[in-house]
């Protein structure tokens, strides 16, 4: 397996720190409201290497927090607590707040075939772990009191900026977050804050009563359940220029070393090419999917066509295209049940390396989708291949041996997947630059009565 490591910019051949098992490190949510799509994006990535670490035989230790404090409105530690204000927008303490968010949560990842890690603690229960934390740092001068709270010394860490390529001294007063003029570096970053005492969320410290700060909490749960060093951490790539690159200060400043070997984060996910934002009212949830007819498996089918360390590009059409695709699939795979065509070891094997191939590839999951669509497009219909495909839906989790929604004959489900593959063979040689076998492919199916059509978000067929 080669995966993509943030930190030195390069694919890796991974291998465990321990024989046999990997040890995960996951940011997980705030839960102060709904998780979006976007955010579901990144646990189907965090999905989809759990499974293929389980495909190449390791055991799992996997720990995804819920961040239910010390999250303010800024990642860069201004403003209210989010959980603090979402209570007082709904009227419920901020524990009812997290508890109903939480379950909200866990409900999503179900539904979306996410498996669940091991261990997912709460930032709440684990108070003390970051007191003591905090604590450390103050005696190995990283920490300092202000007014407000205790900061970390950036300045003390001459890493910092390792994960981001941030420069410290091109980080000017006011340019991140606001001036303060008790911190050393205007970059410097609260590990613990002091409360005002209408703070609903509060607990007592060396420092008087007060709540954590929300890098400290990571840095903290990990090192409690994973220990000094592990192998893998995961999150968005939005949490690499501050989340990150604070928790790997906090962890440099208690222990002299990083505590993760291998960083990996998923892309965003654009909304007709554009941000998603709950001020553009373009953040929709699985609910919304839902409701407007879309299982939650046509969403993972969506994302698993886009690699993670790409953008993805979300709109309806392209969820009509994936509930489309899915569903033919699904056909072209019920078609090999109970087949007796004789298809040669030789043969599966073949498919079974290249899909092992696409997915120890840095998690080339658009890659082994299309491998799984050649096998259920075989002409040859055989019940071996329908048993690789399941054990390929493994990694998937795209319940590919679900009935279909629409009854085709076998027939049209060759024909559909016949078309799908020049489709395929078209765009891998327009990215090639190949563009007179381009036009050929597009010649070819409109001779057959097949028109392309080009959109934004990929290409789309009809009959003529």
């Amino acid at each position: 397996m080669r995966f993509y490591n943030t930190m030195s910019r390069k694919k890796e051949e991974f291998k465990s720190l321990e024989p046999g098992t990997v040890r995960i490190y996951s940011c997980g949510p705030t839960v102060y409201s709904y998780a979006h799509i976007g955010n579901m994006r990144t646990y189907i990535f965090m999905d989809e290497l759990r499974r293929v670490l389980r495909w190449n035989g390791y055991k799992l230790l996997h720990v995804m927090n819920i961040t239910d404090v010390g999250h303010l409105t800024s990642d860069a530690d201004e403003g209210e607590d989010k959980l603090e204000k979402a209570a007082k927008t709904q009227q419920k303490s901020p524990w009812d707040i997290a508890k109903y968010y939480t379950e909200i949560f866990l409900r999503d990842i179900d539904r979306l075939h996410i498996d669940r890690p091991e261990l997912i603690p709460r930032a709440t229960d684990h108070i003390q772990e970051m007191i003591d934390f905090v604590e450390k740092l103050c005696e190995r001068g990283y920490g300092y009191e202000t007014s407000d709270g205790i900061y970390y010394d950036i300045s003390k860490y001459a890493g910092y900026g390792c994960l981001s390529g941030a420069k410290l001294d091109e980080q000017q007063a006011g340019a991140r977050v606001e001036v303060n003029s008790e911190k050393r570096h205007p970059a410097d970053f609260a590990i613990w804050k002091k409360a005002p005492k209408e703070h609903i969320m509060q607990w007592e410290s060396p420092w008087g009563m007060g709540y954590p700060g929300w890098h400290i909490e990571c840095s903290a749960m990990g090192l409690k359940y994973l220990g000094e060093e592990f192998d893998i951490h995961t999150g968005g790539v939005d949490h690499i220029p501050i989340h990150h690159e604070n928790e790997i200060a906090q962890t440099v400043g208690l222990l002299g070393h990083p505590a993760a070997r291998l960083w990996m984060h998923g892309e965003f996910m654009l909304v007709n090419n554009g941000k998603m934002s709950k001020s553009l009212g373009n953040t929709y949830t699985l609910d919304d999917l839902e409701e407007r007819g879309y299982d939650p498996l046509v969403f993972r089918y969506f994302c698993l066509n886009g690699h993670y360390r790409n953008k993805l590009n979300f709109t309806f059409d392209g969820m009509d295209a994936a509930k489309a695709a899915l569903n033919n699939l699904r056909a072209a795979v019920a078609a090999h049940k109970g087949a007796s065509d004789e298809i040669s070891d030789e043969e599966l094997a073949a498919f079974l390396s290249a899909f092992e191939d696409a997915i120890n590839d840095d998690l080339n999951i658009p890659k082994a989708l299309g491998i799984v669509w050649n096998m259920a497009r075989s002409h040859k219909k055989s019940q071996k291949l329908y048993d690789l495909i399941m054990k390929c839906d493994s990694v998937l989790s795209l319940d590919l041996d679900r009935a279909p929604e629409e009854k085709q004959t076998a027939e049209q489900v060759d024909i559909d997947a016949e078309i799908e593959a020049l489709i395929e063979q078209r765009q891998a040689a327009r990215k090639a630059k190949n563009f007179a076998e381009a036009d050929r492919i597009r010649d070819e199916l409109k001779a057959r009565g097949i028109a392309l059509i080009d959109t934004p978000q990929g290409v789309r067929w009809e009959k003529a």
